[in-house]
């Protein structure tokens, strides 16, 4: 069985590949280990399959996939660990800002100290301190006070997982911003962190935009309330609307008493039709009665579908 897999999703990365790719086969090369490389073009618009095309001419080590469009790094993720052979698994980025001489270190970590996962942690970061640096720092600290896990950059680019970790997850949806939790959630507790060299970004643009910030928060909302409900929406939306409910039918059938009250005593009232609370009471009652029905529909939805990441390939090597 092949040692290593190194998986590299890309968009738009032609003049990165060479290098990369040279480098990688470099280092490998060098600590005698049975590698394979797989690109994953997450539909690229640039001369980026060309360039792995070419490479992989080169290499029959090298495997590739093409998706028909920018599907995004998750399905890239997904696609790169369905294909991966190796007993152990490394992923990279493409643009040259994950420095390959990490790979033997994590190698070896996962191989000897029998790790499931080593998250990289670049340290120092040479970023924009104001669109990545800081944003990455909320999200890495709202992510370890959900998930409990204690790594300092859950979204870095080079980790490395034993390969029955990546054949145990599935990463779809902007999930990958938070693999280290999907990888606790299934049983995998034995997760480490190294500190890894980064680099200054040498060709092209960083593809993330403003709406990364706004997407990130939103995704480590998704994945706290799947790690804590995901098996059993029922005991979120069920108990929430239940307690609602009980609240606003015991609403109701207090202004219900009083009006009785006052009538028997022939004390003034008004109708309870014009009680503002009474209505407040009734929406209580029908928003609770919501709540218990989406957490019955979803325990339905639980048992009778299961959720995989869509992607379509129109080139593979």
């Amino acid at each position: 069985m092949i040692q290593l897999s190194v998986v590299i999703p890309l968009l738009n990365e032609q003049e990165s590949l060479p290098e990369l790719y040279r480098w990688i086969k470099n280092v490998l090369s060098t600590n005698n280990l049975s590698y394979e490389i797989i690109f994953i073009d997450d539909g690229s618009t640039d001369q980026s399959w060309q360039t792995i095309t070419s490479l992989s001419n080169q290499d029959q080590n090298i495997k590739a996939i093409r998706f028909a469009k920018n599907f995004g790094k998750s399905q890239a993720l997904h696609a790169g660990f369905a294909m991966a052979q190796g007993n152990i698994v490394v992923t990279l980025d493409a643009d040259l800002q994950d420095n390959p001489e990490e790979i033997p270190v994590l190698y070896q970590l996962i191989l000897q100290e029998n790790f499931d996962m080593i998250s990289g942690w670049k340290k120092k970061r040479y970023d924009s301190v104001l669109f990545k640096n800081i944003p990455s720092k909320l999200f890495n600290w709202a992510a370890q006070k959900t998930s409990g896990l204690k790594l300092h950059d859950f979204n870095c680019g080079i980790k490395a997982y034993k390969n029955e970790v990546i054949k145990s997850i599935e990463v779809f949806g902007e999930m990958h911003r938070y693999i280290p939790v999907l990888v606790k959630n299934v049983g995998y507790n034995k997760i480490g962190e190294k500190v890894v060299k980064h680099q200054a970004r040498k060709y092209g643009n960083s593809k993330f935009g403003l709406s990364r910030f706004i997407n990130g928060f939103l995704d480590l909302i998704t994945i706290w309330f799947i790690s804590k409900f995901g098996k059993s929406p029922m005991h979120f939306f069920g108990l929430l609307g239940t307690l609602m409910f009980v609240l606003g039918f015991l609403s109701a059938a207090y202004i219900g008493f009083i009006k009785l009250y006052k009538l028997y005593h022939n004390m003034p009232t008004i109708l309870v039709a014009n009680n503002p609370w009474f209505y407040i009471a009734l929406t209580t009652m029908i928003i609770g009665t919501q709540l218990f029905l989406a957490g019955f529909l979803g325990e339905i939805i639980l048992r009778t579908k299961k959720t995989t990441p869509t992607y379509k390939i129109i080139d593979q090597i």
